[in-house]
């Protein structure tokens, strides 16, 4: 079975933005921490050996977070972002069969992240974005992303939408640092990201437009149908043409990584259908041993198991 896997870390030595994933509140243990920074900026013996071990075909490999997302000076993030996207596609061209890529956005300049978005895909053939969350606390909904999401549409690539690093500051995870990031705090501010974004009207002017949630879709697709009923109650400035978990289908994707629950796969078919999902390991950070164990062991037809392996991240990412 052809395995690609969708959300694959990467990081860049020398960019001036100092990446924060691995010095949170939340300490890795020093074994681990050595191993992921050993591992990040790595391609062409760990992560190939990687691969060939589980049987992964292929890496859709992605800035680590949070990217540029934090970066205050603007000119910074676009030649940080400049510079990622310039090392991504070197790695692509060098393997070609091995890995794909989604560009880094500078989104505190949405101009000049149109113009990186327009290069990153026509000049470096890469193969969509990927943006770690909010950017300096401003959310993709907010009207000046407008122009960023009209390049998007037109150029029909999709946007991952992946956990932002940087601490939230939400009083509910004070003194309980070990719930902060991955193991509640991204999902819980990713899944409302996600929902500004429906609820914003954004599909309804950009129909067409793509995104992708890691991580079961942060949860989101065992919720929707509590959204749908109690949004209706709701006096919204922003009155939708749809219902939020109509929207969810038509317009999301999502990927399986660092998720390897059968039920939660499961649920996610039900709920948003085998065409939808994808299938991510998360590497480094999680494991491939366990993310391809449970790929192949679920209790699927061959037809869907392949759709959620590499068929629909094919078509999505127009890959091969």
């Amino acid at each position: 079975m052809k395995i690609i896997a969708l959300e694959e870390a990467f990081s860049v030595p020398g960019m001036a933005t100092a990446g924060a994933a691995l010095h949170q509140p939340t300490k890795f243990r020093p074994g681990v921490l050595a191993d992921l920074e050993r591992r990040l900026p790595e391609f062409s013996e760990l992560r190939l050996k990687d691969m060939d071990e589980h049987g992964v075909d292929m890496q859709v490999l992605s800035l680590t977070t949070p990217g540029v997302q934090m970066q205050p000076d603007a000119a910074i993030a676009v030649s940080d972002a400049q510079l990622a996207n310039d090392v991504l596609a070197g790695v692509v061209e060098e393997h070609p069969d091995r890995f794909a890529g989604l560009a880094a956005m500078p989104l505190q300049d949405p101009a000049a992240a149109v113009r990186e978005l327009d290069r990153a895909l026509n000049d470096l053939g890469l193969s969509g974005v990927l943006v770690n969350g909010h950017t300096l606390g401003h959310y993709l909904d907010e009207p000046q992303f407008q122009v960023f999401w009209e390049a998007l549409a037109g150029h029909d690539v999709p946007l991952y939408l992946h956990p932002n690093s940087a601490p939230l500051g939400w009083p509910v995870f004070e003194g309980r640092p070990e719930l902060i990031g991955p193991t509640y705090a991204w999902t819980a501010e990713t899944d409302a990201h996600a929902l500004r974004l429906i609820c914003s009207g954004l599909f309804d002017r950009f129909p067409t437009a793509k995104v992708i949630l890691g991580h079961m879709g942060e949860m989101l697709p065992f919720h929707l149908s509590r959204i749908d009923t109690r949004l209706p109650y709701v006096d919204t400035e922003v009155k939708l043409a749809k219902k939020p978990s109509e929207y969810f289908i038509d317009n999301f994707h999502i990927t399986t990584s660092g998720v390897t629950a059968t039920s939660a796969l499961l649920g996610a078919v039900l709920t948003v259908g085998v065409d939808n999902i994808c299938f991510a390991i998360d590497y480094p950070y999680e494991s491939s041993t366990q993310a391809t164990e449970f790929l192949r062991n679920l209790p699927l037809s061959d037809a869907d198991l392949n759709k959620i392996a590499h068929s629909n991240a094919e078509r999505l990412l127009r890959l091969g």
